[in-house]
């Protein structure tokens, strides 16, 4: 037995075959035992085989689309197994606003699973559980509203921001162009503004890097391979794709490290700049009361990290859409020019300006439903035992809220696969509201930025379309522009230029102003 375990933890062939052979016996073995347990009525669902699962069932690069074609043979509530993982999937807006709203304290924690912990070790806000959570959450809330997250502090910021990336858009004198770097900036330069208390330049190497690293990471998480990794954790020494998700986190992490420790030279506790500041002076504190504490430096980082990441990705990502959109359907975009005409004008747009724009929130908001950014929202996991819906789900049981099949629900929307912003506008043209309308997810664990991104969205879409037509290059066609989606953990356009052409009418309103 000795010589057998010196021999597996030799890097070999043999030892990693042997290893190999033992694991997947050990795993058939744990498979086979947990499925002889039966608790109460489990949700139905396709028969998985031993260690693989349902996995060849699965489209592991678009598991949204698997699970939404499986749901119309299961129903709202089915299990499905990643490998020995058993997940409950929730489909439909009835269900998953049930679970996550109705039963929010059942289905309220974050499930953790390999990459997740490799990524945050348990820190942080997005994926850590528990007291910790509650804690990071609560501050991070709190310091947000302090600096003004979706008022009018934020609008002042999000306003002096739409004029930089303007500029960009206009350097390139309506010549085709990828729109991903300056969106991607812009965006992230106002979650920026709110932790570090300052913008950065798009032209900053760090900054570049730092918005690199983090899109990099989001599309990799989501990628086939690190599926896989989830499924079976011993794969990852021979994934490449891991490797750079761990690199990306530590150079990230050193970038935000540097930028903490500048922030604390220059440390007035009296005029906090932003969110860091406000964790410094909270971390100082308990210090000196010489308590236990949370405010530690992991947190921080990981708090940071988490919010540069969330507060870049999905506005920026939903932004390009909108004007891929705005680029594939010209006469959408002609009446969102018409109205942004009349409404605004020449003067800057304001939140006040929404509710005069009907037609523009519906496109906003119908970008966003298309687009299905976070198509399986951030998986969770029940804290105790839960009876739902007739269905008994296991304590510690992983969820996917499968947001995807609540944003094209075909019971809730007329033309779910369509880009129709009459989804949310009445007959007389006024915008409305739909309950189904959930890209920011629900309940205890939805999006606590969501105020901020829905600001940032109409703000910069809407001065966007005042100053810019957007077409497809020269030489193709409304129709050629693809609106398959990118293989990632988000939804991302597929690579794709367009031209930003600036609009005579908007300049004469400018030049008389």
């Amino acid at each position: 037995m000795a010589m057998l375990g010196e021999l597996l933890l030799q890097p070999t062939s043999t030892g990693i075959l042997l290893g190999a052979v033992l694991m997947i016996l050990l795993l058939v073995y744990l498979f086979s035992d947990s499925n002889t347990e039966q608790e109460g009525n489990d949700p139905p669902g396709p028969k998985p085989l031993p260690l693989l699962g349902n996995m060849l069932q699965l489209d592991l690069s678009r598991p949204h689309l698997s699970l939404r074609s499986m749901s119309k043979q299961y129903g709202s509530i089915f299990t499905v197994y990643f490998g020995l993982k058993k997940v409950v999937v929730l489909a439909g807006y009835r269900t998953v606003k049930q679970a996550l709203v109705n039963h929010s304290e059942e289905f309220g924690e974050r499930d953790i699973s390999p990459i997740v912990h490799d990524l945050n070790q348990g820190f942080g806000i997005l994926f850590s559980n528990g007291e910790n959570w509650k804690e990071m959450r609560r501050f991070a809330l709190n310091t947000l509203r302090d600096f003004g997250m979706g008022k009018r502090g934020s609008e002042e910021t999000i306003l002096a921001e739409t004029s930089y990336l303007r500029d960009v858009f206009e350097s390139f004198d309506g010549k085709p162009f990828d729109t991903t770097h300056p969106v991607n900036c812009a965006v992230s330069n106002i979650i920026s503004a709110i932790v570090y208390g300052s913008r950065f330049e798009y032209n900053d190497p760090r900054f570049q890097n730092m918005v690199s690293r983090a899109n990099e990471n989001i599309r990799l998480t989501g990628s086939a391979s690190i599926q896989l990794y989830n499924m079976f954790p011993w794969l990852r020494v021979w994934l490449k794709n891991w490797k750079i998700i761990m690199r990306n986190r530590e150079k990230t992490l050193k970038d935000i490290m540097q930028i903490v420790h500048s922030l604390q030279e220059t440390l007035n506790p009296q005029d906090c700049r932003g969110l860091i500041d406000c964790f410094l002076v909270r971390k100082l504190n308990a210090k000196a009361e010489e308590k236990d504490t949370l405010y530690h430096e992991q947190n921080l980082l990981q708090t940071v990290s988490n919010l540069f990441a969330a507060g870049t990705e999905t506005t920026s990502t939903t932004l390009r859409w909108g004007m891929l959109l705005m680029a594939k359907y010209p006469h959408i975009q002609d009446r969102v020019h018409q109205e942004i005409d009349h409404v605004i004008g020449g003067r800057h747009p304001v939140v006040e300006d929404r509710r005069n724009l009907p037609y523009t929130d519906a496109v906003i908001h119908e970008t966003q439903r298309l687009a299905d950014i976070v198509p399986m929202s951030l998986p969770h996991t029940t804290t105790r035992d839960v009876h739902f819906q007739g269905f008994f789900i296991k304590k510690g049981t992983c969820v996917f809220p499968l947001l995807s099949s609540v944003l094209k629900d075909e019971t809730e929307w007329e033309h779910p696969d369509t880009f129709n912003p009459g989804h949310f506008l009445d007959e007389q043209g006024q915008f409305i509201k739909r309950d189904a309308f959930m890209p920011f997810s629900g309940g205890r664990r939805a999006c606590l930025g969501e105020s901020l991104a829905r600001m940032e969205l109409f703000l910069f879409f809407t001065s966007l379309l005042q100053h810019f037509r957007f077409t497809p290059p020269p030489g193709v066609s409304e129709d050629q522009l693809d609106l398959t989606p990118s293989v990632g953990f988000t939804l991302c356009p597929s690579p794709h230029e367009l031209c930003a052409v600036r609009r005579g009418a908007s300049r004469q309103h400018f030049q008389s102003e």
